[in-house]
C-alpha cells in the first residue's frame, strides 16, 4: 500500500542538532518551494545521527534520506578499522603481502580495540618501545575522549575504546600541526557510486606541535571544539580551504597532485572495504537503496613525507561555522553552503531526473539504466569529483569481495571494453564429500554448511575456476538436460547471489597471485603484533620474604621487572617449589593476580598489575601491634623520615621527585611502627609508583621519623601550612594496615594521636602552585630535622 503524504514537497531536519546546522538545507530547499516537516510527513530528510529503525522500510527514489543502514562499518572508529583490517588481510592473502594492491593500503594507522586487543596492543608495544599511541573512544565526536597515551599499559579494559598508533610525524602549516577534513559522498550500494568534494578544509591545532608535550590538547588536537576552549591562543580555532591549502603546498614546493591522487585512493578503498556491510545491513532494513545517500566528514592527517592518513569517517559532519569570520569562517561558510547545494542538486532531491522524459528508472535494458543513471548524475555533481566507479575500474574491481553484476556492467559500459572475467578460489573452507553430498566447514567461525544441488554444482564449478555468467551458463544447461529448464535471469541472480554470501563468509575470494590458503594454515598474523610469554618463575624479595612469581606474558614480566626492579631475581624449579606462590595470569580482557588459594584482582591493565601486586603485599607486612603505614617515605640524609600522605597522582609525584631532589634524601614506601614506641620505625622497601627508590640492602634498619607532610585545601592561601593533630590523624588512619585487616582500638589511636603530636606536621599544595625546591629544603632542615631546640609540638598544634 503506498504510503499517503501531502502534495507539497517536505523536509524534515531531524536529530540532535544546533539550528545553524538547518541553515543550508533551508536556503537549498526553500527557494524550491519546499516547506518544513516532521518525522510523518517528508520527502527528504537530514538526519544528524541515524533515525530510528523503521524509518528506514519509507525511503524510496522519491523520498530520501541521507543515511544507509550499516554505515557504522565506516562511522565507528573501531568498525572502521575492522573494514580496512579485513580488507588488507584479504588482499594479502590473495596476493600477498608485497604487491602493489597491499601496499595501497597502508594509508591507516595499526589499532586495538578494548578489551579484546589488550594483550595483543601490549605485545605490539613492547615489540617497539619507541611506537607512540592515542586513546579514542570508538562512537564519540567532536573529540571528546581523545588523548596521547603516556604509558599504553594505561589503556582502558572498559568497552568501546580503540587504542591507535599515533603518527608522530605530521606535517606542518607554520609549525602547527593539522588535520584534513574531506567530504565523501555515497550516492549508491549497488553498483558502487562515490564522490569527493573537492572543497574542504585543513584545520589547525591551536598552538605549535610539541611531540614531547603529549598531554597539551591544543598542541596534539585539531577538533575545533577542543581548540576554541585555548584562551591562550590569539587564533583558537582556524580553518583553511583546499584550494589556498593546494597553492600553498605548491609554493613550499611540494606536489600537490601527487597528494590528492593518493588521498582519492584512500577515499575510494575506504568506500569498498564497507560496502559488504552497507549492503547487507541494507536489505535487512528492508530499506529502498534508491532512497538513501550518505555524506561522510573523513579526516585524514598528512605526515612530513606527504603521505596521506585515515584517522575516521564522521557521520553526520558537522554543517555549523567553527572559524571566526577572519580566521576561516567566511570561506568555511561558503565551503558548507556549496557542499550542501551541490550534494541536493547530486542526490536529486528536487526530483527533476524522475520527471524527464525517458527517465533511468524505466530503461528496460538493465546496463543502459544504470548508464542512464550515472550520466545524469554526473551531470548534477557540481563540486563532486566522482571516484567511483572509476575510469579504470582495474585498479578498484580486485578489492571488492565481491563485485556484483551492476558494478560489472557499469564499469565495463562507461569504459567501453570488456574485462576479464572473474575468478574465484577457496579460502577459509574444508571440502567434506559423503556419498557424492557435499558439505562445507569455515575454519575460522566453525560453521557447517550443507549446500542443496543447485549450490553444491555452483561451488564446484566456481572452484573449478568459472566464472559467476559462465557458471549460470553451466546450470541451464544442466536443467535443460534434467527436463526442467529455468530463466537464464533466475539462475545468475542466484549464482550471483551465493557466490556473494561465500565471499562474504570468507569461504571464497577473488583469485590473485598467492597461492589458496589450506585449512590447516589460512591464518595471516600481522607482522607487527608478535605473541610471546615468559612462562618462567621468578623469586620476589621484599621486607625479608619472599615469593614465587609466575608470570606467563611477556609484557607482564617486562612491566614487573621495571617495577621491581633488583627486587625480582631468577628462580629454579626446585627452590620454587618451597616458597609461596604468586601468579600473573592472563585473561581475555587483562590480567589476573592470584595465589596458591586465592584469586587477589582480575582483570587489571598493565600498568595496574605492580601497583596492585604491590598493595596486597604491603598489608602482608604488618605484625602483631606493628601496624604498617602505606605512604611514601621520605629519608633525610641524617636518618630522619618524613611520611607523605600525598594523593597517588601525577602532581604529587612530581612533588616527591623534588621534595628528595631538595632534601639529598631517598625515598620508599612504607613504614612499620612498633606501637609501644612508635619513635623509632622500619622503613619497607616497597616500589613506589614513578620514582626510583633504593634496595633493601641501601636501606636503614630505623629511622627516627620527625615529620608528616599532607595535601593542602584547594582553598589553602598558603604553599606550605602547619595542620593540628587530629587532622594528621584523620589522614593517617585510612593508611595504617594491621595484621588481621582489623581496625585499630582505641588504644592504638591514642597512641598514634600522642605520637603525632610530637611531629612537625605540614600541608603543602601540589600541582602549579607547589612550593618551589628552596622552601621544601626549608622545611626539611627547620622541621623534619630540628635542632633539639625546636618547639615541635607547638607547630604542630598551629
Amino acid at each position: 500500500m503506498t504510503e499517503q503524504h501531502s502534495p507539497t514537497r517536505r523536509f524534515w531536519l531531524g536529530g540532535k542538532r544546533a539550528a545553524e546546522q538547518d541553515r543550508f538545507f533551508r536556503e537549498a530547499l526553500e527557494p524550491l518551494g519546499w516547506q518544513l516537516g516532521d518525522e510523518h510527513d517528508w520527502d527528504a530528510c537530514w538526519i544528524t545521527g541515524m533515525p530510528d529503525a523503521a524509518q528506514f522500510r519509507r525511503v524510496s527514489p522519491t523520498r530520501k534520506m541521507n543515511h544507509f543502514p550499516g554505515n557504522a562499518a565506516l562511522t565507528v572508529k573501531s568498525r572502521l578499522h575492522e573494514s580496512l583490517a579485513t580488507l588488507r588481510e584479504r588482499i594479502r592473502e590473495s596476493h600477498g603481502a608485497d604487491h602493489e594492491l597491499a601496499r595501497r593500503l597502508a594509508f591507516f594507522p595499526r589499532a586495538y580495540v578494548m578489551p579484546g586487543d589488550y594483550h595483543a596492543l601490549q605485545e605490539a608495544a613492547q615489540a617497539d618501545p619507541s611506537r607512540r599511541w592515542i586513546l579514542k573512544p570508538t562512537n564519540a565526536s567532536k573529540g571528546k575522549g581523545v588523548r596521547v597515551l603516556k604509558d599504553v599499559a594505561e589503556a582502558p579494559l572498559a568497552q568501546d575504546w580503540l587504542v591507535q598508533e599515533y603518527v608522530a610525524n605530521p606535517h606542518t602549516i607554520r609549525g602547527h600541526k593539522y588535520v584534513l577534513r574531506l567530504y565523501v559522498l555515497i550516492t549508491s550500494l549497488e553498483p558502487l557510486r562515490v564522490y569527493l568534494y573537492r572543497q574542504g578544509f585543513a584545520k589547525l591545532a591551536s598552538e605549535p606541535w610539541d611531540p614531547e608535550d603529549a598531554d597539551n590538547p591544543y598542541s596534539q588536537l585539531t577538533n575545533p571544539d577542543i581548540n576554541a576552549l585555548n584562551s591562550r591562543a590569539e587564533v583558537p580555532v582556524e580553518f583553511i580551504d583546499l584550494d589556498r591549502y593546494r597553492a600553498w603546498l605548491r609554493d613550499q614546493g611540494h606536489d600537490d597532485e601527487a597528494l590528492f591522487a593518493r588521498i582519492e585512493d584512500l577515499v575510494a578503498l575506504t568506500a569498498i572495504s564497507a560496502v559488504d556491510a552497507m549492503r547487507r545491513r541494507t536489505a535487512e532494513a528492508g530499506a529502498d537503496p534508491r532512497g538513501c545517500y550518505e555524506l561522510l566528514g573523513l579526516d585524514c592527517l598528512v605526515d612530513d613525507t606527504l603521505k596521506p592518513w585515515i584517522l575516521e569517517c564522521n557521520l553526520s559532519p558537522s554543517l555549523g561555522i567553527c572559524a571566526a569570520p577572519e580566521t576561516g569562517g567566511r570561506v568555511e561558510e561558503a565551503v558548507k553552503g556549496g557542499l550542501v547545494h551541490d550534494m541536493v542538486a547530486l542526490v536529486d532531491l528536487p526530483g527533476g531526473a524522475l520527471t524527464e522524459a525517458g527517465t533511468a528508472a524505466q530503461e528496460p535494458d538493465v546496463t543502459a539504466r544504470l548508464v542512464a543513471e550515472a550520466e545524469a548524475e554526473q551531470v548534477r555533481a557540481g563540486g563532486f569529483l566522482r571516484l567511483l566507479p572509476a575510469a579504470e575500474p582495474e585498479r578498484y574491481l580486485p578489492y571488492f569481495t565481491l563485485p556484483t553484476r551492476a558494478d560489472l556492467r557499469l564499469a565495463e559500459a562507461l569504459t567501453g571494453r570488456t574485462l576479464p572475467p572473474l575468478r574465484l578460489q577457496r579460502r577459509h573452507v574444508a571440502e567434506l564429500v559423503d556419498e557424492e553430498r557435499l558439505a562445507l566447514y569455515d575454519t575460522r567461525s566453525g560453521h557447517y554448511y550443507r549446500p542443496n544441488d543447485t549450490a553444491a554444482l555452483t561451488w564446484l564449478l566456481a572452484t573449478e575456476g568459472l566464472d559467476p555468467d559462465a557458471i549460470a551458463d553451466e546450470l541451464a544447461r544442466a536443467t535443460t538436460e534434467a527436463g526442467a529448464p529455468a530463466p537464464i535471469s533466475a539462475l545468475r541472480r542466484d549464482v550471483w547471489n551465493t557466490l556473494h554470501d561465500w565471499c562474504r563468509a570468507g569461504l571464497l575470494r577473488q583469485q590473485g597471485d598467492a597461492p589458496a590458503a589450506s585449512p590447516e594454515a589460512d591464518e595471516i598474523h600481522d607482522e607487527a603484533t608478535p605473541v610471546s610469554s615468559s612462562g618462567r618463575a621468578m623469586r620476589l624479595s621484599l621486607d625479608g620474604r619472599h615469593w614465587a612469581l609466575d608470570v606467563a606474558s611477556g609484557p607482564a614480566m617486562a612491566r614487573l621487572v621495571t617495577w621491581f626492579g633488583e627486587r625480582l631475581s631468577p628462580l629454579d624449579a626446585e627452590a620454587a617449589s618451597r616458597l609461596p606462590r604468586l601468579a600473573v595470569l592472563h585473561e581475555s580482557g587483562g590480567y589476573a593476580l592470584a595465589t596458591d588459594d586465592q584469586l587477589l584482582a582480575s582483570r587489571l591493565t598493565l600498568a595496574q598489575l605492580g601497583p596492585v601486586l604491590t598493595a596486597h603485599l604491603v598489608r602482608q607486612a604488618a605484625m602483631p601491634g606493628r601496624p604498617v603505614i602505606d605512604a611514601a617515605l621520605l629519608i633525610t640524609p641524617q636518618g630522619n623520615g618524613v611520611l607523605c600522605l600525598l594523593p597517588d597522582e601525577e602532581e604529587s609525584r612530581l612533588l616527591l621527585m623534588r621534595l628528595m631532589e631538595a632534601s639529598g634524601g631517598v625515598l620508599t614506601r612504607g613504614v612499620r611502627l612498633d606501637l609501644s614506641d612508635p619513635a623509632i620505625a622500619e622503613p619497607l622497601d616497597f616500589p613506589l609508583r614513578g620514582v626510583a627508590g633504593m634496595s633493601s640492602s641501601g636501606l636503614p634498619d630505623s629511622v627516627a621519623l620527625r615529620g608528616v607532610l599532607l595535601p593542602a585545601e584547594a582553598s589553602a592561601d598558603q604553599a606550605l601550612a602547619p595542620v593540628a593533630m587530629l587532622e594528621a590523624l584523620g589522614a593517617l588512619l585510612p593508611n595504617c594496615l594491621t595484621v588481621d585487616g582489623q581496625a585499630l582500638d582505641a588504644q592504638s589511636v591514642t597512641v598514634l594521636g600522642d605520637w603525632l603530636s610530637t611531629l612537625a606536621l605540614c600541608a603543602m599544595r601540589t600541582g602549579t602552585e607547589a612550593p618551589d625546591a628552596a622552601s621544601l629544603a626549608e622545611w626539611l632542615v627547620t622541621r623534619a630535622d630540628p635542632a633539639p631546640s625546636v618547639n615541635r609540638p607547638a607547630m604542630a598544634r598551629g
